[in-house]
């Protein structure tokens, strides 16, 4: 089944096309990745989606849904929540209240307590930190706040935007497979991500931009084979 599908979405930035006629869909249930280079219109996708930016023409259906032009707050109400590049935490705001604003939309307020001790679980030091301000953590303590934020609305689909972005090696490891876990659980992911090894090793299909345009999409595994990406974003010939 899909649950999100872009058809021929285009975006400009004034006079400057950032996006020209990009497609692709993501299945229920799978971790989709968007590959490509600084400028190549990940960020952009992934904003235009969630209505943070609007499109020039072109349409985004969620869920069965044209979203084309909705409201982007109305958005984590209907499944679809978006961890934003850079984290953008509150940082004078406690842990806790950082995630409880996940939540703002839902009327659940029993159960969005069940799911803070999800997060909690999930990610343990968030827990120790939840009565710290946000602004106190680590750059991989706030990277794991910010997809537990997402995770309160609950979402059926995650977008996350450049979750490894200045981590230390082993943090990376850590949020993918945490990743992992949460697309296990039921959450579909569409992953924006430089670190294309890792990206495809937990995909099951991609997108490749360039420029703003679709250049490849498939199976991961083809596209992590496929030589011109793994001389592009591997280093490998």
């Amino acid at each position: 089944m899909t649950i999100l599908s872009v058809e021929n979405l285009s975006v400009h930035y004034g006079v400057i096309q950032a996006l020209e006629d990009v497609s692709f869909s993501v299945q229920s249930g799978e971790i989709y990745t968007l590959l490509g280079t600084n400028g190549a219109g990940k960020t952009t996708t992934l904003r235009t989606i969630s209505r943070l930016l609007s499109s020039t023409s072109g349409r985004v259906e969620f869920d069965g849904k044209d979203i084309s032009s909705v409201p982007s707050y109305t958005l984590p109400a209907l499944g679809l929540c978006h961890v934003p590049e850079g984290r953008r935490v509150f940082p004078q705001l406690s842990v806790s209240d950082n995630l409880y604003l996940g939540a703002y939309h839902r009327k659940d307020k029993r159960e969005a307590k069940d799911d803070l001790q999800y997060v909690f679980d999930l990610f343990p030091r968030l827990k120790e930190r939840r009565n710290q301000e946000a602004g106190s953590l680590s750059g991989g303590e706030q990277q794991m706040l910010a997809i537990g934020r997402g995770l309160m609305g609950r979402p059926k689909l995650l977008l996350l935007d450049e979750p490894s972005m200045g981590l230390a090696p082993l943090l990376v490891e850590e949020i993918f497979g945490i990743i992992q876990t949460i697309n296990r659980e039921g959450t579909t992911v569409l992953l924006v991500e430089q670190n294309a090894h890792l990206a495809l090793g937990i995909s099951q299909r991609a997108c490749v931009l360039e420029t703003g345009r679709v250049v490849m999409t498939g199976e991961a595994t083809d596209i992590l084979a496929n030589p011109r990406i793994r001389e592009i974003y591997l280093g490998v010939s």
